[in-house]
């Protein structure tokens, strides 16, 4: 009886830790909508509030990126507008900061709040997972990153949601991330400078990155399924 109403009391525990995680994910789509900040990755938006203020618009940039990235926004857009802002060095570096950022409170978030929601719900799946990441954390976590099949958001919540240290898997998606953002942030370098061959180096490092990626993901193909499928 006593064992009955206590594995009661942790299902109920992890549903509302599994509500709460959907809320706050709601909430972040209604700030975006109706807050203003679905403006906040436009390029006029970046001309007012980001290129022209100094040390104040690194810090909005990076915070901005940093809080996309954690809810799923494309890092490509995020980078393209760091290069748009910044140039490539300085603008892939920062977006680069941005979106490891965002990785870390994807994953952050998930371990402290959907955790005992998800193993409840999905247990076999997150056994795969945590089979396939638990391997190697920052190599498969290079290997995803690198060659980005399905959602990078659900990639960061479900790896939050195993055993893995935090660490490994962090560093190795923020290195994971650092092709494609320089070949975005080249791109939207290039629209300031309207450069062509700017742009075709872009899509060179573009075609490189992927490729890359793609031979890291044959290596590791039988298990990096058990994550994208």
């Amino acid at each position: 009886m006593t064992s009955s109403r206590s594995d009661s009391k942790v299902s109920i525990k992890a549903l509302v830790k599994g509500l709460v995680m959907l809320g706050v994910l709601a909430l972040s789509v209604y700030l975006i909508r109706y807050a203003g900040l679905g403006d906040a990755l436009d390029t006029k938006w970046i001309d007012a509030h980001v290129r022209s203020r100094g040390i104040i618009g690194v810090l909005t940039y990076v915070g901005l990126a940093s809080f996309f990235s954690a809810i799923g926004f494309p890092r490509q857009i995020i980078c393209f507008m760091g290069g748009y802002a910044y140039g490539v060095a300085l603008g892939s570096l920062l977006g680069s900061i941005g979106t490891g950022i965002g990785c870390a409170l994807a994953f952050t978030y998930a371990r402290l709040v959907g955790r005992s929601f998800i193993q409840n719900k999905f247990g076999a799946r997150i056994q795969k997972v945590d089979n396939f990441l638990s391997r190697s954390p920052f190599n498969m976590a290079l290997t995803i990153r690198f060659f980005p099949l399905g959602s990078n958001l659900i990639s960061s919540l479900l790896a939050g949601v195993t055993s893995i240290p935090a660490m490994p898997f962090i560093l190795g998606s923020a290195v994971g991330y650092l092709p494609q953002n320089i070949v975005f942030a080249l791109f939207g370098s290039g629209v300031n400078v309207s450069s062509t061959s700017q742009m075709a180096v872009a899509v060179i490092l573009f075609i490189a990155s992927t490729l890359l990626g793609f031979k890291i993901y044959r290596k590791y193909r039988n298990q990096a399924e058990a994550v994208v499928e």
